[in-house]
């Protein structure tokens, strides 16, 4: 499988990308490039975009994004323009790994945003939560100050469950400018957080915003999380399903078996997806 350098054209104007983000290699999953990253460097990547003030946004990516992806050119646009694109779900990391990644490992959302917590109790970094159901962000930020006394907590909003209106538009962007957020969190769905990274990054003053979806729901305390076991063995997916079997039941019955065998037949040579 043919390995990608981080040098895509982006959905965001070119002056965003600079050297650090170059030089992350990527995985050809589908189409979509997934980074070549663990826990580790992800962190790494982003206390440095951080502490340099290199704007971008960060796409939490596993089957269910590959798939949308696939049969929307402009999200899959989206994700290849992402500042990382991580491997959230065990299939991209199994394919990373098949590709020659061996250092490659699963890069979780609600675990990249207790790391990323955990390293700005002892580093400059402000965070602004939004997304989720009425109220859950103003309860995942008490939670998380709670468990990292040390944060600094920018604010927190829930936005409505339909596009914004321009005067809501100017009124967010005022709200986060003064704030002052280092890291946006956007706790939405996918494609729709994903879609607002790319749209809103340029309007709103902060530095990176990363998409973690359901973390705002695992944190908050609002939804279980799959055993450590579930999770590790890629089986997340029906420990989800078995609680919320009306609402995901179509994404992972319709999504997983087709993902298995179209990323079969690239890893055999049979078709091919060019990073476009």
């Amino acid at each position: 499988m043919r390995l990608e350098k981080a040098g895509l054209s982006g959905f965001l104007p070119p002056e965003i990308y600079d050297a650090p983000f170059m030089a992350i290699e990527r995985v050809n999953v589908l189409g979509v490039a997934i980074s070549a990253i663990n826990l580790q460097s992800a962190l790494a990547a982003i206390a440095d975009a951080v502490r340099h003030k290199r704007k971008g946004y960060i796409c939490v990516t596993g089957v269910h994004g590959v798939m949308e992806a696939r049969r929307d050119r402009q999200l899959r646009h989206i994700l290849n323009g992402a500042f990382l694109c991580t491997p959230d779900g065990m299939p991209m990391v199994w394919t990373g790994r098949f590709s020659g990644h061996r250092q490659m490992r699963r890069v979780y959302g609600p675990d990249l945003m207790l790391d990323v917590c955990a390293w700005s109790e002892a580093n400059p970094c402000r965070h602004f939560f939004f997304g989720g159901a009425p109220g859950v962000a103003a309860l995942l930020a008490e939670r998380l100050k709670a468990r990292f006394p040390k944060i600094e907590i920018a604010g927190a909003f829930t936005p409505p469950f339909r596009p914004f209106q321009p005067s809501e538009e100017r009124e967010l962007a005022a709200l986060v400018r003064a704030a002052r957020p280092d890291i946006f969190w956007v706790g939405l769905s996918t494609p729709k957080q994903e879609r607002f990274m790319a749209e809103f990054l340029p309007k709103l003053d902060t530095t990176l915003m990363i998409g973690v979806g359901a973390a705002f729901d695992f944190h908050s305390g609002r939804v279980r999380q799959a055993p450590l076991w579930m999770q590790r063995s890629g089986l997340e997916w029906f420990f989800r399903l078995c609680q919320e079997p009306r609402r995901l039941a179509g994404r992972y019955l319709k999504n997983n078996p087709v993902f298995a065998v179209k990323i079969l037949g690239q890893m055999c040579g049979l078709k091919k997806y060019p990073l476009n």
